[in-house]
């Protein structure tokens, strides 16, 4: 027999039908207050639950208390230490300039959310145990919306540390989520709290409403999510609008009634057809059960055997008389239980009831992920129910749940979700385990806020106990919800904030716009090409001249003339364009703005004086920056090539100083083939014109270093205030020799953990040894057989596919972390970030590829291909950009698949690229990819 529902009070009913209850509901009955405080263990009640200037009544207070004593007992039982209560000394900060992430709610609901908040955003996980502690203010510009402020919270830490906090000035929630419900307690006050907030709300009363509504929620399962439910057979009375009209479910009647009396003859006719009908399959019992919002966790079912076509009718009948607008009563067929086959001749035991809980969690580009799924077993003969069985891991999948619930929300006003920024982010859906066929089916019984979260809570506290440490390497079941709460606190952070970008960048950055619009940023261009498509796409175009970088000094005075001339209230100033970066840093200097210092900016920006100050950085802490650093000569003349070939050991790399791209990069193996490519650069690569965009404005002087032997990674690091708060490391497959044109790559890394650190570590103690503290940095280094060498810093977000790829995988995205750190905002990123699966893609080039790029692998048939989700497809240009001598050639684009595992996206893309045609004798995909193992 499958789970049933939480019981509540005695239902009336026939005799001869079987009532399943408790013999009170979860909260003790009716009275309002909460069950007795006999928790076992002991802690400190003395502690400052009052809040200042919002009292509470004796009832009120009792719930607080409660839920203090309930927090209290969760934590021992997980071996973690008691709250410590620091509201003596009210804690400062700087409203509306930090993340922070508020659950209003019991503690055992939402146990592993707090836990893994803590982890990721340390302090800024907090739990309000009264709707006291939270206030509603008027939000200036947004009439009919309020910001939520919190004066006092539990707030989590790593470890499990929690402290009872006040907050002197309240602290501005950029997340709310709360339990809702008609329940004594919080229920009623947080609906209220939640409703219509500047802040984005994982949950809202009216969302819930429709969630918790068993039969239009396996109606839009049924129907938009191919998802097996039990067979029901519903009598509605004025159901809601969602409920009429529509196509009909297998196995799902709804009966419209015009009224409560008077059905008798409709009410048999049609449950008779349906405990006569093939539906129920081998069903031998149906349930009857009244569903509506009112009903939640408040209600007992009868069942009956299938047989007794009468005593269901009379159930039904008898039921109607209860019934109130929008509210049914159902018959369904309780599922078979699964028998497990026994060896020999033993004598079969009771069936095994089987209960499947799965959370699953909106992510990145509002896509379900499932999360965890647990599952309690007991016997057949007795009802099984969430907090009377004990959960274990079982896989399944229930994002087809999930997904269509977000397709409702989407064509839902903003009145009808309970505000503009509410949606529902996570999900529990109940499964129960029988058997149709011969075959073991998932049927899905109905769709939950709280119970299946808080059963893989139960679940992760008994692994959090010391003893039993080693068990936490599994993801949390909140990992994902977190993520999607700081990655929408990121965005209510940032709406409406005023950013100047100076550099538009070509075809490869058109996604900036599209973000910007997305997520809600005004942004202010400042761009030498009048004609540029992205001026029609910014609050505020100016046009000026950011090529000339011996005068950046000069222009820098002048733009903030003409920034403060046009009245810009700005609140951050970036660039993620190459050749505009030390004059963004004299801009933000000029203006006063967050940014890494010019003198920072120029030292990353020209390649050997990177390598030269780093090799000078000697000095603790251990390892010092030196020791990644490559020897290398700068060269300006053929006499500095002369001196170059007797201090740096040949072979060697031979390469413009503020070059990109990797154009004219090239392996040298003696003096001579120096000689040639300094006088082959020299003539060829004179200024900007010669080759747009690869910083050619800051001349055309070289360097010559020495060549490393090992594989290649790119480093893209998020650092604030000096810090390290993300970075995501990927591997470079082996490029076309004597050139270092990127050919492959794939992310995350194959790398074992030690060396992923490594490469990290020599990553970040660059940056700061260049004195790059605050910003999104691009970190080229070559894995050694001794260690991490450094190839260069590029102090901007990594170019080409990077970003995509992160925010993909990873759900980060750098450009919106770019731009908080910009408007000196912590950027709100998990400390851990998971990837959800693996890339691998190989870049496109005009001089191997021109024949198929414009047959089977053109644009559009690569696009085409990306809307399928067959392929990744990045352009970096237009094929008449990169026309041109194949030497100093750049990628035209990326091809890539994703798989959930490293070897099955190498050969997804490999069969792909042979499709294609991409592959050939003088393209060997499989070579370029050899490193990805």
């Amino acid at each position: 027999m499958l789970s049933l529902d939480p019981l509540g009070p005695k239902w009336d009913c026939p005799l001869g039908s079987k009532v399943l209850e408790d013999e009170e509901g979860p909260w003790g009955g009716d009275s309002g207050l909460p069950p007795p405080d006999d928790f076992p263990g002991s802690w400190r009640l003395d502690v400052g639950l009052d809040c200042k200037g919002s009292p509470e009544g004796a009832e009120a207070r009792a719930w607080t208390t409660y839920y203090y004593s309930l927090l209290q007992s969760c934590l021992q039982q997980a071996g973690l230490p008691e709250t410590q209560d620091r509201s003596q000394v009210p804690r400062t900060g700087c409203p509306g300039a930090e993340v922070t992430l508020c659950i209003l709610g019991s503690p055992s609901t939402f146990w592993s959310v707090l836990l893994e908040g803590g982890v990721q955003s340390p302090g800024n996980m907090l739990l309000c145990l009264s709707p006291a502690w939270l206030t509603k203010v008027p939000a200036p510009g947004r009439p009919g919306e309020a910001a939520l402020l919190v004066s006092k919270a539990v707030s989590f830490h790593p470890g499990g540390l929690t402290f009872l906090d006040d907050f002197v000035p309240p602290r501005r929630a950029t997340y709310f989520l709360a339990g809702l419900g008609p329940r004594p307690g919080l229920g009623q006050e947080a609906a209220e709290l939640a409703r219509d907030l500047t802040c984005p709300t994982g949950a809202s009363a009216e969302l819930a409403r429709l969630l918790e509504d068993r039969l239009l929620t396996r109606q839009l399962l049924a129907r938009r999510g191919g998802v097996a439910v039990p067979a029901t057979l519903a009598f509605t009375y004025k159901p809601p609008a969602l409920l009429r009209g529509g196509e009909a479910s297998p196995g799902l009647r709804l009966v419209e009634l015009s009224g409560k009396e008077g059905q008798e003859t409709l009410v048999k006719e049609e449950v008779g057809a349906f405990l006569r009908s093939a539906v129920l399959g081998d069903a031998l019992q149906v349930a009857v059960k009244l569903s509506g919002w009112r009903w939640r966790g408040q209600q007992a079912l009868r069942l009956h055997p299938r047989a007794e076509v009468g005593a269901v009718a009379d159930t039904v009948l008898a039921s109607l008389e209860k019934l109130e607008e929008e509210e049914s009563v159902s018959v369904e067929a309780v599922c078979p239980p699964a028998r497990l086959p026994f060896p020999g001749n033993a004598p079969a035991g009771p069936a095994l009831a089987v209960r499947i809980c799965a959370v699953v969690c909106r992510t990145q580009g509002d896509r379900p992920l499932l999360s965890k799924v647990v599952c309690a077993a007991g016997r057949g003969d007795r009802p099984l129910r969430h907090q009377n069985s004990l959960p274990r891991t079982l896989e399944e999948a229930a994002e087809a749940a999930l997904a269509a619930v977000l397709a409702l929300e989407a064509g839902l006003s903003a009145q009808q979700r309970g505000g503009r920024l509410a949606g529902t982010d996570f999900l529990g859906v109940d499964f129960a385990l029988t058997v149709a066929g011969g075959a073991l089916i998932p049927v899905a019984l109905e769709l939950n806020s709280g119970l299946c979260l808080e059963a893989c809570g139960a679940l992760e506290g008994l692994w959090a106990a010391p003893r039993s440490r080693s068990a936490t390497e599994e993801a949390a079941a909140a990992a994902p919800l977190v993520e999607t709460m700081l990655r929408r606190s990121a965005r209510c952070l940032m709406e409406g904030k005023h950013l100047l970008v100076v550099g538009a960048g070509g075809v490869s950055k058109k996604f900036v716009w599209e973000a910007a619009r997305d997520y809600g940023l005004k942004l202010h261009l400042v761009e030498s090409d009048p004609n540029h498509f992205a001026s029609q796409l910014v609050q505020t175009f100016i046009h000026f001249d950011v090529t000339e970088h011996q005068r950046d000094e000069e222009n820098a005075q002048l733009l903030a003339e003409l920034v403060r001339a046009r009245g810009l209230q700005l609140d951050g100033c970036f660039s993620y364009w190459d050749d505009c970066l030390v004059l963004t840093a004299l801009l933000c200097q000029e203006l006063g703005l967050p940014c890494s210092p010019p003198a920072a900016m120029r030292l990353a920006k020209q390649k050997s004086r990177t390598q030269l100050h780093l090799l000078r950085c000697q000095g603790p802490p251990w390892p010092a920056p030196s020791l990644y650093a490559v020897p290398c000569c700068p060269l300006e003349s053929e006499a500095d090539v002369e001196r170059a070939v007797h201090q740096v050991p040949l072979p060697g790399v031979m390469k413009l100083e503020f070059g990109a791209g990797a154009v004219g990069v090239r392996l040298v193996e003696d003096a001579s083939q120096c000689r040639q490519h300094f006088s082959k650069i020299a003539h060829d690569l004179q200024g900007e014109a010669d080759h747009p965009g690869i910083g050619l404005g800051w001349g055309n002087s070289m360097l010559l270093m020495e060549f490393i032997e090992g594989t290649e990674h790119d480093v893209d690091l998020v650092l604030f205030g000096g810090r390290l708060l993300a970075a995501f490391v990927s591997d470079n497959g082996p490029t076309r020799l004597p050139g270092f044109t990127e050919t492959a790559a794939c992310m995350p890394t194959g790398l074992a953990p030690e060396q992923e650190a490594q490469l990290v570590q020599a990553a970040f103690r660059c940056c700061l040894g260049c004195g790059l503290l605050d910003g999104v940095f691009n970190v080229e280094l070559k894995l050694t057989r001794t260690g991490p060498r450094l190839i260069e810093i590029n102090p901007r977000m990594g170019g080409f596919y990077l970003r995509d790829w992160i925010l993909e995988l990873y759900g980060v995205d750098l450009l919106l972390a770019a731009a908080m750190v910009a408007c000196g905002l912590r950027p709100a990123l998990p400390t851990h970030p998971r990837a959800s699966g693996h890339l691998v893609g190989v870049t496109g080039l005009v001089s191997q590829h021109l024949q198929v790029l414009s047959s089977t692998a053109s644009q559009e048939a690569l696009q085409a291909l990306h809307e399928r989700g067959l392929l990744r497809f990045n352009q970096f240009a237009s094929l008449e950009e990169v026309r041109g001598p194949g030497e100093y050639e750049e990628p035209y684009c990326s091809v890539a698949c994703a798989a959930p595992s490293l070897a099955e996206a190498r050969l997804r893309l490999l069969g792909l690229c042979q499709g294609l045609g991409i592959d050939g004798p003088h393209y060997p995909v499989a070579h370029f990819l050899s490193h990805f193992k």
